[in-house]
């Protein structure tokens, strides 16, 4: 019986994974509040829900991104996967954007601001973030009404 069940979980976990690679997954730091800001903000602006999230302390974040997992102990990046393609930094927020309802989905424009440009800028807010906005001591939960637009555990 305890074979069945587990075998059962299993299918269950990869069946989860599999249907969750379909549409891009934002990864974030789920105990930064400027981190669970900006996905309310992406949230209420994804009108076509095409974005899901997962924490980046998540276990399925781990499942999903394999050994990349390595910065979920300090977890200085937004992290997005599209088409099987991992995106981070500011290329990661550009290409969520473009999910994102006008005038927000004419980010992606930035583009053509050299790579370095727009990392430089990331990397200063991801070192001060947890000085400027703070931090949780654990991973919020998230509303209700959202839930399925998170991967969880």
């Amino acid at each position: 019986m305890t074979e069945i069940l587990k075998r059962s979980k299993q299918k269950m976990e990869s069946e989860i994974l599999d249907d969750s690679l379909e549409r891009p997954i934002v990864f974030f730091d789920g105990v930064c509040n400027l981190c669970n800001a900006s996905v309310l903000f992406f949230l209420n602006r994804d009108q076509k829900e095409n974005l899901r999230f997962a924490s980046l302390q998540s276990s399925i974040a781990e499942k999903i991104l394999g050994k990349k997992i390595e910065l979920k102990d300090s977890p200085s990046s937004v992290l997005f996967l599209e088409k099987g393609i991992l995106y981070q930094k500011s290329t990661a927020i550009v290409k969520i954007c473009a999910y994102l309802t006008f005038p927000w989905n004419l980010l992606p424009l930035f583009r053509w601001v050299p790579n370095p440009i727009r990392d430089f800028v990331y990397d200063w807010v991801a070192r001060n973030r947890y000085r400027w906005f703070g931090r949780l001591d654990a991973c919020r939960m998230p509303d209700p009404n959202l839930k399925s637009r998170f991967l969880e555990d």
